[in-house]
C-alpha cells in the first residue's frame, strides 16, 4: 500500500482554544481532581477550581505587565506542576507559548529567544536566569525575566489583582482556533533549530481525534492517571500534557528520569505512562539483573520467552493454547507482577515514541502485562501522526494515522504527511517551509517506511542517514543501531560506513548496567579501562552478531568500537530530544573510525 488516510472524528471549530476546557471544567466540575503534586513522600491534589484560579491570576500578572495578544513568552524549566500551570496562563492571556529545554546552553537560549522575537521569558532558578543573562544584551526586544524559583509568580499575582475577570475572560476568548499557540523548535541534530509554528486548531484537533480513536481506552479508562516524567519542552509529552487536560486525566509531574523515578512511579500509581524506548529497556535490564544476583537468572529467562511466546500467540488464529496459558499464568504471579509493581502495579499501557522499541521488548511487556503502543510523528506534526489503537497492536508497527490524518509513500519511500495536525511554517524560514512541503502540499517527514494493507506504518530509516558503502550498497543504520542498543550493556550505538567498503559501529557502555556485569564477572576498573577487556568486547559481539541476523551481508556490522563514555547532551553528542548528533559524534572520532578501516 502507498496511501492510507484516517478520516477526522472530531471537528474543531474556529471560536475554540486550548483554555477552554479549563474553565469549563471549573464551572461544571470545581472540585475534580486535574492534578497531583508531590510534596515529600505523598501527592497534594490539585482541583479544577484551583487550577483554574492559578492560570487566571498569573495571566492576569502576564496581562498588567504588558503582555499582549500574540507576544512570545519563553519557557525553560524541568518538568514540574509550573509548566502547565504557566503554559495554560500564557494561552489565557492570549499569548505564544516557546519552550526552550532546560539542557540549553547560553547561545542555544539566544537564538530561540531572538528568532521568536520573545517578550518574556520564564526560567526555572538562578543558573537558567543566568543563562539568559550572559545574553541578554543581544535580545533587545526581551523586557521580562521571571524565575519560577525566585518568587516571580508571586510578584505576577500581585501584579495582576488590578485585571478584572471580565477583561481576563475578553483577551481569553478573542484568541481563535487559527491563531499561533507556541512555537517548538526542533532539537537542531544539524544547524540551527527550526520553530515549528503550531496553531490551538493543530493541538486541539490532534488530541480530540485520537481521543476518540486509538487513545480512547486509554484517555477513558476509569480513575485514570499518568505521571509525566519526560521534558515538557518536547513535543510528545506536551500533547500528552494537553490531552490529560482535555480528557480529565490526573496529571503529575517529576523532573527527570533518574534512579528516583521509579519510586515515584511507584507512589504515583498510574494507570499508563508515556516514554521513550530507553525507559523500557532499563526496566527490563535491572528486573533481568535483580533476578540474576538472587539467583533466578534462568526463571526469568523462561519468564521472558514465555512473555513474549504468549504475546506473539494474539496475533494468531485461535490464540495462545492450552499450555502457554497455564504457563502465562504461573509466571504471571512469580515474575510479571513484580515488574508492575515497581511502577506502581496500575499501569495497563504505555505509549512510547522518539525511536523504535524493538519486536522483542514490545512482545515481552505485553506479554507480562503492560501493552506498549508504540506511535510516530515530529515536531512539525504536532508530534503524533500515527499510533497503534490498544485492541489491534501490531508490534513492530508504529500504527495508523490519527483521524484527520493522512500518510503516503513518495517514489523513494519517503513518508509524507498531510492532515490536521501539521505546522502552518517554519518561523522566519520561507526556504525551509517550502523546502518541507510537496507542491500538492504532502509534509516531507524525512523518514523512510512501508505500509501495510490495514494502513499500518512501519519506520525504515532516516533518508539523510541511509549510508552508501563503496560497493553500492544501501544501508539504513536505524535497524542495526536498535538491535545493539538494545543490549543491557549498551547505551549507544551509530553506524558508519558512508563510501567505505564495509559497515563498523561506535558502542557507548551503560553506565549502571556495567556495574552489575563488573559484578558478575569479577572485574574491575572503569569503562575507560574495560573497552579492550575481552570478555566486554566478546559480551558486545553478541550485540552486533544479533543485530547482523536482520540484515544481508552485505549490510552487517563487520568492526566496533567501545567508546570510554556516553554520548551526552552536555558533551554536544546528542540532542534535547536524545538524538544522536551524528555529524559531531563523527568529526570527533575521526581517529577512532579511520583505525577500523585502517586494520583492513
Amino acid at each position: 500500500m502507498r496511501e492510507y488516510t484516517n478520516q477526522a472524528k472530531v471537528e474543531v471549530t474556529s471560536d475554540q482554544r486550548l483554555t477552554d476546557k479549563v474553565f469549563e471544567r471549573a464551572a461544571a466540575e470545581p472540585n475534580g481532581v486535574m492534578f497531583r503534586r508531590q510534596e515529600g513522600a505523598s501527592w497534594r491534589d490539585v482541583t479544577a477550581r484551583e487550577f483554574r484560579d492559578d492560570v487566571s491570576a498569573l495571566a492576569k500578572g502576564l496581562v498588567a505587565s504588558g503582555i499582549d495578544q500574540g507576544d512570545r513568552v519563553g519557557l525553560m524549566a524541568r518538568t514540574r506542576y509550573e509548566w502547565t500551570l504557566l503554559d495554560y496562563a500564557i494561552w489565557t492571556a492570549g499569548a505564544v507559548t516557546v519552550p526552550i529545554y532546560e539542557t540549553s546552553s547560553a547561545e542555544q537560549v539566544e537564538w530561540v529567544l531572538s528568532d521568536s522575537g520573545a517578550k518574556a521569558v520564564f526560567v526555572e532558578h538562578a543558573e537558567h536566569q543566568g543563562r539568559v543573562e550572559e545574553v541578554r544584551g543581544n535580545l533587545e526586544g526581551l523586557t521580562h525575566v521571571w524565575q519560577i524559583d525566585g518568587g516571580a509568580l508571586d510578584e505576577l499575582r500581585s501584579a495582576g489583582t488590578d485585571i478584572s475577570d471580565e477583561a481576563l475572560e475578553d483577551r481569553r476568548t478573542s484568541v481563535t482556533a487559527e491563531q499561533l499557540a507556541t512555537i517548538i523548535y526542533t532539537s537542531g541534530t544539524t544547524g540551527r533549530p527550526k520553530g515549528c509554528e503550531l496553531t490551538h486548531h493543530n493541538l486541539l484537533a490532534t488530541i480530540r481525534n485520537v481521543n476518540e480513536d486509538q487513545l480512547k481506552d486509554i484517555f477513558g479508562m476509569e480513575n485514570r492517571a499518568t505521571l509525566l516524567f519526560l521534558p515538557l519542552a518536547h513535543s510528545f509529552a506536551r500533547i500528552i500534557q494537553i490531552g490529560c487536560v482535555e480528557s480529565d486525566t490526573i496529571m503529575g509531574h517529576f523532573p527527570d528520569v533518574g534512579p528516583e523515578l521509579i519510586d515515584a512511579l511507584g507512589s504515583y500509581q498510574p494507570t499508563f505512562l508515556l516514554a521513550v524506548p530507553r525507559v523500557f529497556e532499563k526496566v527490563y535490564n535491572k528486573a533481568e539483573q535483580k533476578a540474576m544476583s538472587e539467583g533466578k537468572g534462568k526463571i526469568f529467562q523462561r519468564a521472558a520467552d514465555t512473555a513474549i511466546e504468549w504475546s506473539k500467540a494474539q496475533d494468531t488464529p485461535g490464540g495462545p493454547g492450552l499450555g502457554l496459558r497455564i504457563k502465562h499464568a504461573i509466571f504471571a504471579k512469580l515474575v510479571y507482577r513484580k515488574i508492575l509493581d515497581r511502577i506502581g502495579g496500575k499501569a495497563q499501557y504505555a505509549v512510547s515514541g522518539g525511536s523504535a522499541l524493538g519486536s522483542r521488548l514490545g512482545h515481552f511487556f505485553r506479554g507480562a502485562g503492560l501493552t506498549i503502543l508504540e506511535g510516530y510523528g515530529i515536531t512539525e506534526t504536532s508530534a503524533p501522526a500515527t499510533v497503534n489503537p490498544p485492541d489491534k497492536v501490531k508490534v513492530g508497527t508504529v500504527g495508523r494515522p490519527l483521524p484527520g490524518v493522512s500518510i503516503k509513500l513518495d517514489e523513494d519511500g519517503e513518508v509524507l504527511i498531510k492532515g490536521i495536525n501539521v505546522m502552518q511554517r517554519y518561523r522566519n524560514r520561507e526556504d525551509a517551509t517550502k523546502d518541507a512541503f510537496t507542491e500538492d502540499g504532502w509534509y516531507r517527514s524525512g523518514d523512510l517506511g512501508s505500509i501495510d494493507e490495514d494502513g499500518y506504518l512501519s519506520i525504515t530509516g532516516r533518508k539523510k542517514e541511509i549510508l552508501v558503502t563503496s560497493g553500492g550498497k544501501n544501508v539504513a543504520p536505524a535497524v542495526l543501531e536498535d538491535r545493539v542498543s538494545g543490549h543491557s550493556l549498551v547505551s549507544q550505538c551509530m553506524v558508519v560506513g558512508d563510501g567505505r567498503n564495509f559497515i563498523s559501529a561506535l558502542v557507548t557502555i551503560d553506565p549502571e548496567a556495567i556495574e552489575f556485569w563488573k559484578q558478575q564477572n569479577n572485574k574491575t576498573g572503569e569503562i575507560a579501562e574495560l573497552v579492550d577487556d575481552p570478555d566486554l568486547v566478546a559480551e558486545i559481539q553478541t550485540a552486533i552478531d544479533n543485530a547482523n541476523n536482520a540484515v544481508s551481508k552485505a549490510e552487517s556490522i563487520r568492526k566496533f568500537t567501545i567508546l570510554p563514555e556516553e554520548w551526552t547532551i552536555a558533551g554536544g553528542y546528542v540532542s534535547d530530544s536524545m538524538k544522536i548528533k551524528r555529524h559531531v559524534v563523527t568529526k570527533q572520532f575521526a581517529n577512532e573510525i579511520e583505525k577500523m578501516y585502517a586494520e583492513g
